[in-house]
């Protein structure tokens, strides 16, 4: 995978440019600063996992349809070579395996939670899935205001539409995997 920081750069200027938005038009409708969609466009910043989700959701694009590189017939992903999106001093790792095909209208993550770490997602665009596994350690998932506890191997399916919390509160790294649906 190219600098993931590069893609982000490029697939934000394509999509902006196709929709004949200016900067000021795109920070409008995403809530992210002109002068901050300039730097990610220009691959000068580091977008967090929130920015990124506001640049989706305000631009009705999937979420790694902001990181994806061009598709190949065959996609063998090794873990190392995956670059995480980070939020919060990598409290919250993002690593994109599958990254958005619109001819399958899903994408794959891999998420590490570090111990005692919240991260609240916005709420996604009507209609999103999300379809959450748990691959070590324990989650708990707060959406729309009811908390669901997950352990390793188990998994849980919602509509995205409510902003929802992912939660670590014990004293080891959580892992899980998401594939979010968009219809």
């Amino acid at each position: 995978m190219r600098n993931i920081q590069k893609n982000i750069g490029v697939n934000l200027r394509e999509i902006r440019k196709k929709r004949g938005l200016s900067l000021d038009a795109a920070g409008d409708l995403t809530g992210v600063s002109k002068a901050m969609l300039g730097q990610i466009e220009r691959g000068e910043s580091n977008p967090t996992v929130t920015t990124l989700w506001k640049i989706a959701t305000g631009l009705q694009v999937s979420f790694s349809s902001l990181i994806m590189e061009e598709p190949s017939m065959v996609h063998f992903v090794k873990s190392g070579d995956i670059q995480p999106i980070m939020e919060y001093n990598g409290k919250y790792r993002v690593y994109p395996v599958f990254p958005f095909d619109p001819t399958k209208k899903f994408e794959i993550f891999s998420v590490k939670v570090e111990p005692k770490y919240e991260h609240i997602s916005q709420k996604h665009n009507e209609g999103v899935e999300e379809y959450i596994t748990v691959l070590s350690g324990t989650l708990e998932l707060e959406i729309d205001g009811k908390i669901y506890s997950l352990e390793t191997g188990d998994s849980i399916r919602f509509l995205a539409n409510k902003e929802h919390i992912y939660r670590n509160r014990t004293s080891d790294s959580s892992t899980y995997q998401a594939i979010i649906y968009y219809p």
